[in-house]
C-alpha cells in the first residue's frame, strides 16, 4: 500500500509538468514541426489536422516503446553485469512465459492499432465527395502541369518553370512562369490526376498529402479547403527524369471573387474548353485503341 501510494505521488508532478510543457507548445512543436501550421491560422484542409495526428501520436508511442526498450536493456546490461572474481557462465534460463507472452503480445497489440488508426484516418480521406464544389483534372507531364477547371470548362496550360538569372539567390526561379493551380476557400474539391508520359507524384507540403500520377491509371483527390488563404508550392515527388527538380508549381487558395476573376481571365485568354488525351506521349497504353503487341 506505502509503495502504491509513493507512485501515486510521484505521478501527479509528472502530469502536471507534462501539461505545463504541452501548454507552452507552440503549433509546430504541437504538430510535430509539420510544414503548412501558422500560429493563429487554420490548417490548409479539413485533412491536414488528422494527418498531422497521425503522425505525432505515432511518434509517441513509438517513443515510449523506446524508452521501455532501452531502459530494460540499460537494467539488465546493469544488474547482470560480471562482477569482480566471478568466473564461468552466469545462469542459463530455457525460457521466460511471462516475458515471452510480453514481447508477443505488446507487438501485436501495437502493430494491430497503427493499422486500425491508418485504416480510420485513410478511408475519411480517400472518401470522394458525391458532389464537389469544384472539380479540376490535373495533368503531369515532363517537366509542368496542365489544369483542367472542369466544373467552369476552361484549362491553364503549364509550362516547364525557367531559372531566374537576375536574382542574387541561387536556384531562383521565374514566379511569373511557376504553374499555378487556383482553389477557392471554403469549397469541397476533387483533383483529378492522370500523366502524359511517365510516372509524376502531385505534391503539396503544406496538406501533408501527395499521390502518385500513373500513365493509364487515374488517380484522385479529395479535401475541403479551409478559410486559411495564401500561395502553397507544390512540386513532383517522383524523380520524372532530366529536369525532375524544376517540375515545380503552386497552389494559391484564394477568396471566390479572387477565383472567379481568374476563371475569366483564362477565359478571355482563349483557354476555354479542356485539355485531353490527344497530347499524351503513351499512345499505346492499354485503352486507348492503338495497336498491341505484335497487331
Amino acid at each position: 500500500m506505502r509503495h502504491n501510494r509513493r507512485l501515486r505521488w510521484a505521478a501527479i508532478p509528472i502530469a502536471a509538468t507534462l501539461v505545463v510543457a504541452l501548454a507552452g507548445c507552440t503549433q509546430a512543436q504541437l504538430h510535430g514541426f509539420l510544414p503548412g501550421f501558422v500560429e493563429g491560422e487554420p490548417p490548409v484542409t479539413n485533412h491536414t489536422d488528422r494527418i498531422s495526428g497521425l503522425w505525432v501520436t505515432s511518434w509517441i508511442v513509438l517513443l515510449i516503446v523506446g524508452i521501455i526498450v532501452w531502459g530494460l536493456t540499460l537494467w539488465a546490461v546493469i544488474v547482470y553485469r560480471r562482477r569482480k572474481g566471478q568466473t564461468g557462465l552466469p545462469v542459463q534460463l530455457r525460457y521466460n512465459m511471462p516475458i515471452e507472452i510480453f514481447y508477443t503480445i505488446v507487438p501485436l497489440i501495437l502493430v494491430l492499432g497503427f493499422f486500425a488508426f491508418t485504416a480510420r484516418d485513410q478511408n475519411a480521406i480517400e472518401k470522394p465527395y458525391a458532389n464537389p464544389d469544384v472539380k479540376i483534372q490535373v495533368y503531369a507531364k515532363q517537366w509542368a502541369w496542365d489544369f483542367n477547371y472542369v466544373s467552369d470548362n476552361v484549362y491553364d496550360p503549364g509550362i516547364q518553370v525557367q531559372p531566374d538569372d537576375n536574382s542574387a539567390t541561387p536556384g531562383s526561379v521565374q514566379e511569373g512562369e511557376v504553374p499555378t493551380l487556383y482553389l477557392p476557400e471554403n469549397k469541397k474539391i476533387t483533383i483529378q490526376l492522370d500523366s502524359r508520359d511517365v510516372i509524376h507524384s502531385f505534391w503539396v507540403p503544406a496538406m501533408l498529402y501527395k499521390k502518385d500520377v500513373i500513365p493509364g491509371k487515374t488517380n484522385y483527390m479529395y479535401f475541403e479547403t479551409t478559410d486559411r488563404t495564401g500561395t502553397f508550392v507544390g512540386k513532383c515527388a517522383e524523380l520524372c527524369g532530366e529536369y525532375h527538380s524544376a517540375m515545380l508549381f503552386n497552389v494559391k487558395i484564394v477568396p471566390q471573387s479572387e477565383y472567379d476573376a481568374h476563371i475569366k481571365s483564362l477565359r478571355d485568354q482563349g483557354y476555354e474548353g479542356q485539355l485531353g488525351s490527344e497530347y499524351d506521349r503513351n499512345q499505346n497504353l492499354p485503352g486507348t485503341g492503338a495497336p498491341q503487341g505484335n497487331e
